[in-house]
């Protein structure tokens, strides 16, 4: 027969086994991890959160305790646990219980991003269909209105078309992920490509592109479409919002040893000399829908969710993404990313 330590070892969620003199008899590897060497102590000495003590208390009077859950708001974020308290045969109890914080932001991940994209759908939608309204009645029979009323229309549009794009964009980003990319690029070729393509905008808002490349750099390896996308949206952000600075520059340098990296890297920045972002907003945005100035985003035509697929992209490939910006002085956006071996 296995003994009760024995099966409380091999189960790999947190336990602890009370005894009728209310001290902890046993302790699995994962309990001790969260609580330390604790045999032999009272089990309110090293239980103090009110929910479980609470309902080890009612077990050990043979009271029915079961399933259980509660928050702790210690140092960092809120965590949110789930646990079992159960009365076993011989008068003691046992307690189990797991750390859910993840899978409850998880969830909370969704119901924002749920309701943000039906905030971002819904905007349009009711401008649509008021104008809808007002030309089958008081501007039916008014042609400049009807002309104004139509070009409103198409951009709201075409600002929903570019969000559902984004959408299915970050959906194939994040499913690919985890899947390293394996083709060698040459840095200057990928940047040269983006900056052709986007110079026709930038000279259209009058915004000079400038180059400053270091020579020798290595290849890396990297999803050129995937990288064009990502430098599409780096360059086209600092020409519409850092515009204000006349130019815009794109520098390449070999880093000779990136200490998260650990080993040699690529350095990819956008900066431009505009007005700048403030420091308080910096953290965030990489968030999906966060946005700085909204109104002036959405006039640009933003979706707010640039910066989460720059964000996932450059995870897949091991890279990553360094903001600094001074109010007044400009913005730098530098993509750090390992060179090929």
């Amino acid at each position: 027969m296995v003994a009760p330590g024995e099966l409380i070892d091999a189960v790999p969620l947190p336990m602890l086994l009370i005894g009728q003199d209310e001290r902890i008899a046993r302790i699995n590897a994962p309990a001790r991890a969260v609580f330390g060497d604790c045999e032999g102590r009272h089990y309110l000495i090293v239980i103090r959160q009110p929910e479980p003590a609470s309902a080890i208390e009612r077990a050990l009077r043979g009271e029915a305790a079961g399933a259980l859950s509660w928050r702790n708001s210690g140092a960092g974020r809120e965590r949110h646990y789930q646990g079992k308290v159960t009365a076993l045969s011989d008068g003691s109890v046992s307690f189990a219980f797991q750390d859910v914080s993840d899978v409850e932001h998880a969830a909370d991940m969704r119901r924002d991003f749920v309701a943000n994209v039906s905030h971002e759908l819904r905007t349009p939608l009711t401008a649509l269909m008021g104008f809808v309204e007002t030309l089958r009645g008081a501007a039916k029979d008014d042609p400049a209105a009807r002309d104004r009323f139509l070009g409103i229309m198409e951009r709201e549009a075409l600002r929903m078309n570019r969000l559902v794009g984004e959408l299915l964009s970050l959906s194939r980003v994040e499913a690919e992920e985890r899947v390293r990319p394996t083709a060698r690029i040459e840095p200057q070729t990928l940047v040269l490509s983006a900056l052709n393509t986007l110079r026709p905008m930038a000279d259209a808002a009058g915004v000079s592109l400038e180059t400053d490349f270091a020579k020798s750099l290595p290849a890396i390896r990297a999803d050129f479409d995937q990288m064009t996308q990502v430098l599409h949206n780096l360059i086209e952000n600092a020409v519409k919002y850092g515009g204000s600075g006349g130019r815009v520059q794109v520098s390449l340098r070999l880093l000779p040893h990136d200490a998260q990296l650990r080993g040699p890297a690529v350095s990819i920045a956008v900066r431009d000399f505009g007005e700048g972002i403030p420091a308080i907003h910096l953290p965030r945005l990489t968030e999906r829908f966060y946005r700085v100035d909204s109104h002036r985003s959405r006039e640009k035509g933003g979706t707010g969710l640039g910066l989460a697929i720059v964000k996932h992209i450059l995870n897949r490939h091991r890279g990553r993404l360094k903001i600094e910006s001074r109010e007044g002085e400009g913005s730098s956006f530098q993509i750090i990313l390992p060179a090929a071996d």
